[in-house]
């Protein structure tokens, strides 16, 4: 009977992709409400824009960065990983 060798793992490091995410929502999400103050004091910079169309472009901007600086962010490797769960 062959046992298994015993696989330890050490503490995961947060993924590169995750962090970028993470700042960059954060730092759009910033940069989003100096917009909203922004057009607080001057309405007509997005009076063109139809309301619906308003709130969904908003909530969008900071996602679509996050999902971009993820995509763009380099894979965290972990060579304590057994080679079939890399």
């Amino acid at each position: 009977m062959h046992a298994d060798p015993q696989v330890t793992y050490s503490k995961p490091p947060v993924e590169t992709k995750v962090k970028a995410m993470g700042l960059t929502a954060y730092l759009a999400g910033v940069a989003g409400m100096a917009v909203l103050q922004a057009v607080a004091d001057d309405p007509s910079m997005i009076a063109f824009l139809p309301d619906w169309i308003e709130a969904i472009t908003l909530p969008l901007v900071p996602t679509a960065l996050a999902a971009l600086a993820g995509w763009k962010a380099r894979h965290t490797p972990r060579p304590d990983l057994p080679a079939d769960q890399r």
